[in-house]
């Protein structure tokens, strides 16, 4: 089936004036980078319900990997849609939360669903206050809201999470979610981790908008306290044990709350990429990144 083509059959709408620019999106390329296999209801055809967002979810996080390399190759992040879909659908390579999930709404968007953004703030630094950089969505399905985010690395949710009811656990896997309210109608996503629950970020009600994740971009790309300035850094949810690759170790996280950690070289760099992330770069950066991680030691 072409996606694009059967817009009418299947309750894709885009058109021109999409907030995501879902109408700008190759959906069949999309679909195929994540390994989307079919649709919802009888005829398969891709409808904008739950079903649907479940799957188009799981399929995203489960094949591209969370990464921010061109910051540290020196490299502008863009964020219009065809940059992106060049980058994390053509070249095969990931993103980080800016570029994952204006991805993700640019396909749902395409698909039907009404989608909006949220910016959130990372609590797993402790207690300090941490500015607003992360990048959410809330997909809005027959009236109810779910919390979707397939670009906070190795510890966010797979699959959609309920909004409509605060403090409701949801089990992903051999993982434990939940969103608790706060004051001022705060939401917190919270992670279950060796019988602890763990705040991961929370957000507010206010909408943001492509052009709001335009500046958060800039700060966390260019700004010398970003987190992603000067460290090679790649995460991926993965299934019962998730991966992350910060600056030279490789942490291997467990649902019990175990952390497995070892230091990597130089020289294991390139293969543990491939292997652990399904990230194969051009030769020209791959040799720019060993150099890189090499120049540390």
């Amino acid at each position: 089936m072409d996606h694009a083509d059967d817009a009418a059959d299947t309750g894709i709408r885009g058109g021109a004036g999409a907030m995501w620019s879902g109408d700008e999106l190759d959906l069949d390329a999309y679909l195929a980078r994540i390994g989307f296999r079919g649709g919802s209801g009888a005829t398969g055809e891709l409808r904008p319900d739950l079903d649907t967002l479940y799957d188009v979810h799981r399929a995203h996080t489960a094949a591209i990997t969370f990464e921010s390399l061109d910051v540290l190759l020196g490299r502008p992040v863009a964020l219009d849609v065809k940059a992106i879909e060049d980058k994390l659908v053509h070249a095969r390579r990931g993103g980080y939360c800016y570029e994952q999930n204006s991805l993700l709404a640019a396909a749902l968007e395409r698909i039907g669903f009404e989608v909006s953004g949220r910016g959130a703030r990372n609590r797993t630094r402790g207690d300090s206050l941490t500015p607003v950089t992360h990048a959410v969505l809330v997909v809005t399905v027959e009236g109810q809201p779910w919390l979707c985010d397939a670009g906070f690395g190795y510890q966010g949710p797979c699959e959609p999470v309920p909004l409509g009811r605060p403090g409701a656990e949801v089990r992903q896997g051999e993982w434990t979610y939940r969103v608790r309210e706060e004051e001022d109608g705060i939401l917190v996503l919270g992670l279950l981790r060796g019988g602890t629950w763990r705040d991961l970020y929370a957000f507010s009600p206010q909408r943001y908008h492509p052009v709001d994740y335009l500046l958060l971009n800039h700060y966390s790309s260019t700004h010398p306290r970003s987190a992603f300035i000067g460290r090679v850094i790649v995460q991926h949810p993965g299934g019962d044990v998730r991966r992350a690759l910060v600056g030279r170790e490789l942490t291997l996280l467990h649902p019990d709350g175990r952390d497995e950690r070892r230091a990597i070289g130089p020289d294991e760099l390139l293969a543990l990429l491939d292997r652990e992330f399904g990230l194969r770069l051009p030769e020209r950066d791959a040799a720019e990144l060993v150099r890189i991680h090499r120049a540390g030691d």
